[in-house]
């Protein structure tokens, strides 16, 4: 009798009664974010006294900016923010989400167009939760951010990863996406600048791609969270601002957390279809209610106010682009496409795979990523997590002699590779 998998372990037996199963097979089905688990596992090594440099968070290290804070200083002490307000956002945030909206990408929304979630992640699954029936298809570029295919899979989605490698810059074609289209296809889902790659699909790609979607009578889900991390003279227009025909049937979702290095204060948003937000609207009435009125005043403050903190940070990003790129080019066996946008490198590790190093050989670039945090103490998020075996993620937004140090440590262990 052969062991059980991890993942057989995990799941529930079919054979058990109903009553006798302790966790449903939904949620038994989810895969941990692999992100934050190597987050953690550095965090707590960190604290356990390592030395240990993290490249797994994707989150800026910088502060949210002062001004942000105070706001919420002052909501904190306004007796009103004490109690429930209305489940799809304070009327002020709402306004100020056009507003920002029209400014930044050209689209032009309205308040009944807006829905304030508890973070991106709750905006991509309420989304998928409200288009989606059982068994409708999602065509998913990849890599992908670990939590698409999961919020696809618990709005009972379908994820059809269309997969790009470094040779075509991670970017999928109309071509390759039309490849993969069944008739059981209800949506794609767009991302750029992309997590995890970096990659910043060009204006004409865009157009192309929503082209393509609105004439096979698709949805499109965009996510433009990092919408203003771009580098090097590159942009990132939204979908439906080119494509104006598409914008019924397209839903964007947002936040503040990477342009204000807000990502604990949870908030972000869906924008779309008045429909789509009107029941989405109903769903997280039920599920959270309004996100947390402190919060949402302080992302008023960040919308409202200028972009002098995202250009502070894109100005560190970007030489930290610059610098992660350069030295992982020498190291024999990766290969590092730059990046034009986020603040991710994803280099190929399949020229490291087999080959002993430090006395192991690693065949996947999972067993890689374990071999480098034991042997050099510097964690990097493995393909496997993203839908594509062979590379690592790392985020380079870290201090810079952080970044110096952990680069050269992997330098030091990985140019031994026999």
């Amino acid at each position: 009798m052969t062991a059980a998998s991890p993942q057989e372990s995990a799941a529930p037996s079919t054979e058990l009664p109903a009553a006798q199963r302790r966790i449903s097979r939904r949620i038994g089905a989810i895969a941990e974010s692999a992100t934050l688990a190597v987050d953690a596992k550095a965090k707590a090594l960190k604290a356990a006294g390592k030395p240990v440099i993290g490249f797994g968070a994707g989150e800026p290290d910088f502060p949210t900016p002062d001004y942000i804070v105070e706001a919420a200083i002052t909501a904190a002490r306004t007796p009103a923010m004490h109690r429930y307000t209305p489940a799809g956002g304070l009327p002020a945030l709402k306004e100020a989400i056009v507003a920002k909206t029209a400014r930044d990408s050209g689209l032009h929304l309205t308040p009944a167009q807006v829905l304030v979630t508890n973070g991106g992640k709750q905006a991509v699954y309420e989304a998928f939760a409200t288009m989606l029936d059982p068994g409708d298809e999602v065509l998913l570029p990849a890599p992908y951010w670990t939590t698409y295919p999961e919020a696809i899979r618990l709005a009972g989605g379908v994820p059809v990863p269309v997969v790009a490698d470094e040779q075509s810059g991670y970017l999928v074609s109309a071509a390759q996406l039309e490849a993969a289209r069944t008739p059981r296809t209800k949506a794609l889902l767009f991302c750029s600048p992309s997590n995890p790659t970096g990659a910043v699909y060009p204006a004409e790609q865009v157009e192309e791609i929503g082209r393509w979607a609105l004439e096979a009578g698709l949805w499109v889900l965009t996510d433009e969270i990092y919408e203003h991390l771009t580098y090097a003279g590159a942009t990132a227009p939204s979908m439906p601002v080119l494509v104006p025909e598409l914008a019924d049937r397209c839903v964007v979702v947002n936040g503040v957390a990477k342009t204000y290095a807000m990502t604990g204060w949870r908030v972000g948003w869906i924008a779309g279809p008045a429909d789509v937000v009107k029941a989405a609207t109903n769903l997280q009435s039920h599920a959270t209610s309004n996100v947390a009125n402190v919060s949402q005043a302080a992302a008023i403050a960040a919308l409202t106010g200028d972009l002098s903190a995202v250009a502070t940070m894109r100005e560190a990003f970007d030489r930290r682009r610059t610098t992660i790129v350069s030295m992982l080019r020498e190291i024999p066996g990766i290969a590092c496409p730059e990046p034009q946008g986020a603040f991710y490198v994803y280099p190929s590790v399949k020229g490291l795979l087999g080959r002993p190093i430090g006395g192991r050989t690693a065949g996947t670039s999972a067993e890689l990523a374990e071999l480098i945090l034991e042997q050099a103490e510097v964690a990097v998020v493995p393909g496997e997590a993203f839908g594509t075996p062979g590379y690592v993620r790392m985020s380079y937004a870290l201090g810079d002699d952080d970044l110096v140090e952990g680069v050269s440590r992997l330098q030091r262990l990985l140019t031994s590779a026999g």
